[in-house]
């Protein structure tokens, strides 16, 4: 387990340099990549291969490029070999068989004999560690048109190559379960999806779509999230800053305070007015006055 958070560490390291076209330092991550010993699992829950692909591509130093291609060309080996094993797992489940069939009918030795050579593996040409379900289907235009606004949302920076997402699946994805949940194009369903497409275009808040592309939130997922939860961090904290300003406003008006001439509105210009202090910071600091204007409700504050 601790493998695998070494090796995504290395990969979010490896993303960042190639999404800022600055690969500095990256031979320095590759090395830390070549004393691991790589599993299986590993390659494919971190896609690392990818990470170091796109470095590859990106970086102009000879030393990168040779350690990038020497680390690609050991990992499809162990792809390579998995997919040897099971082809040969299945070659010796169906071996019995072959030779009972030999025995039975005369003429079948040759057959049998060629059945029995196992089929070499195909090598694949590019490294893969994920696999996407089907595309839903749709002849609808108004569905149609909606992935591709998806689709444009999720490739609103160019994030989406390094993690080698499929965006256009993932869109169809988002699509489908947002049309499974109403079963119409109505304004219930084209409301969801513009909320969708509005916070995955979010310049200021890139995590979002970072997570969706990389699968950290699902398609079933980012379709169901409210509003509050595809916030921004940012966002989030000033909501929450924000709602616990209007408890204590909410508070202060049921306690009441003292009443005044001593302030004057800045609305009304009256001065028929109710104040209350509070201490709201540590206790050396002094307190902060809350005023309320009797007259047209106005409220301010200050220390």
């Amino acid at each position: 387990m601790a493998k695998d958070h070494e090796v995504e560490r290395i990969a979010k390291k490896l993303d960042k340099m190639v999404h800022k076209k600055n690969t500095d330092g990256a031979i320095y991550l590759l090395r830390e990549l070549k004393i691991i010993n790589m599993s299986l699992e590993t390659l494919q829950s971190t896609r690392i291969g990818m990470s170091v692909n796109a470095v590859r591509k990106q970086s102009s130093e000879e030393e990168v490029q040779t350690l990038a291609k020497s680390l690609i060309k050991s990992w499809k080996k162990l792809l390579d070999g998995s997919e040897g094993k099971a082809v040969e797992e299945k070659r010796r489940e169906g071996s019995p068989l072959r030779s009972s069939s030999s025995k039975d009918s005369p003429g079948s030795s040759d057959r049998s004999k060629k059945q029995e050579l196992p089929e070499s593996p195909k090598t694949p040409t590019t490294l893969k560690f994920t696999s996407f379900p089907p595309t839903p289907v749709t002849t609808d235009s108004v569905r149609t048109k909606c992935r591709e606004l998806l689709v444009a949302a999720l490739q609103t920076d160019d994030d989406y190559k390094p993690i080698g997402a499929d965006t256009d699946n993932l869109a169809a994805q988002i699509e489908d379960c947002i049309y499974q949940e109403f079963k119409s194009t109505d304004q219930k369903y084209k409301s969801r999806l513009r909320s969708r497409i509005s916070n995955l275009k979010d310049q200021k808040n890139p995590d979002l779509r970072r997570n969706v592309l990389a699968g950290n939130i699902s398609a079933d997922r980012i379709a169901n999230m409210a509003a509050e939860e595809m916030a921004s961090a940012e966002l989030k904290e000033m909501r929450k800053t924000l709602t616990k300003d209007a408890i204590r406003e909410h508070q202060l008006s049921k306690v009441g305070g003292t009443e005044t001439d001593m302030f004057q509105c800045g609305k009304c210009r009256g001065k028929n007015c109710t104040y209350t202090q509070v201490q709201t910071r540590s206790a050396d600091e002094p307190m902060t006055t809350f005023v309320l204007c009797n007259g047209c409700g106005n409220r301010w504050k200050f220390c």
